[in-house]
């Protein structure tokens, strides 16, 4: 119990130190508004990918439907990982590349588009339904985040 307070108290020294005050301004660390978008784009495209893996296994029988979930669940993955590399850029006092913004907006279009293109009914139906409407949180928090995070 001690190391890990000891441990705790280093780690909080050393990021304390790591970088000048204006550099931690140029984190865009946010008002709240903008950490619950940032948290809700990440929270979203966790739920639409459980769901999708479920949605994947619904329509197992249907090789054109799972080819479409599966399209969306690697267009997720790709999200997640281009908000990876925002979190990190922040993380480190940078400014959020560009190039990864547009990587998430292509990726949550892309994984849109897939499950637009699925004719379900059924459990299955109602499993994309709930696909679409958290990918639908998902876009709208990416939304917030580019409105509210400056």
């Amino acid at each position: 119990m001690r190391f890990f307070i000891v441990a705790l108290a280093l780690l909080a020294g050393s990021l304390v130190h790591a970088a000048p005050a204006s550099e931690i301004a140029a984190r865009q660390i946010g008002d709240l508004q903008c950490n619950v978008d940032r948290l809700g784009i990440v929270a979203a495209l966790a739920a639409t990918q459980a769901t999708l893996k479920s949605l994947s296994k619904e329509l197992a029988s249907d090789p054109a439907s799972a080819a479409e979930v599966q399209s969306a669940l690697s267009s997720i993955s790709g999200a997640q990982g281009a908000v990876g590399v925002i979190a990190k850029a922040l993380f480190e006092g940078q400014s959020a590349p560009a190039e990864a913004r547009t990587e998430v907006k292509g990726n949550l279009t892309a994984a849109q588009s897939s499950l637009t293109g699925i004719s379900a009914s059924g459990a299955s139906g109602a499993t994309l339904k709930v696909a679409l409407a958290e990918l639908a949180v998902a876009e709208a928090s990416g939304l917030g985040v580019l409105n509210n995070c400056k």
